[in-house]
């Protein structure tokens, strides 16, 4: 959050704690006048100082808790019927360079899927996101015969928050898997996937959240094939 979130609330409410207490001690003086003058400025100063922290933090929780971060793009282009080339693209990551590759994928949609570390909701909000390494891309029929009969295409994927070459780079995911029965931040680790139906020119954007991957139509296209029910692709 931005620095005067706290800065200002923080020096409101010492202001107006400073001045409460000296009010009060005007008052013990019997100085009446200056301890209600005191009082009543310090505890106002005390209290919009307060509300505002205490606003304050109600918006960092909720930023904290809702915060996403990119993981990738993904733009089709049909080759022929439920036949797609998807270029999925990776955004740069403190690990990696952005990197962007093409995949062959048979069927009706598209699934990317990761593995996920989950934390709890007060380590998110102290500020720690979810972590997340990417595992695969495949296709996926929309009929289940064609499912299990059809041409198949999966790809393993590399990407995420993989671990560091630099030496001397903690590594969150590995240290939360060797630690996590002595530090309680852990929620849990899972796998999360996402899909979405494959159109000619369609383009996709891939999130990753507090809780998992999501999907996003990034055009026109994307929007069109998603909407009101998914179909095979002609």
């Amino acid at each position: 959050m931005v620095w005067w979130w706290w800065i200002l609330p923080g020096a409101a409410a010492l202001v107006g704690a400073l001045l409460l207490l000296s009010g009060l001690g005007s008052l013990f003086r019997g100085r009446f006048l200056g301890a209600f003058g005191g009082v009543l400025f310090g505890g106002g100063f005390l209290a919009v100082g307060v509300a505002a922290i205490l606003l304050g933090l109600n918006v960092q929780s909720y930023a904290r808790l809702t915060y996403e971060r990119p993981v990738a793009t993904i733009s089709l282009s049909q080759i022929e019927t439920q036949f797609f080339e998807a270029t999925l693209t990776q955004p740069e990551s403190a690990a990696a360079p952005a990197s962007t590759t093409v995949y062959p994928v048979h069927g009706d949609e598209w699934r990317i899927e990761a593995q996920v570390l989950r934390w709890k909701p007060w380590a998110n909000i102290l500020g720690l996101d979810a972590q997340y390494r990417l595992d695969r891309l495949s296709g996926r029929y929309q009929d289940t015969q064609q499912e299990l009969t059809a041409v198949r295409s999966v790809h393993d994927l590399r990407g995420g928050d993989v671990a560091s070459e630099r030496r001397w780079t903690l590594d969150i995911w590995d240290v939360s898997q060797r630690y996590r029965d002595y530090v309680d931040a852990v929620d849990t680790l899972y796998g999360s996937a996402a899909y979405m139906p494959m159109a000619d020119g369609a383009q996709y954007e891939v999130w990753i959240t507090q809780s998992g991957l999501i999907a996003r139509p990034a055009n026109d296209q994307a929007r069109e094939a998603s909407a009101g029910g998914w179909v095979q692709a002609d």
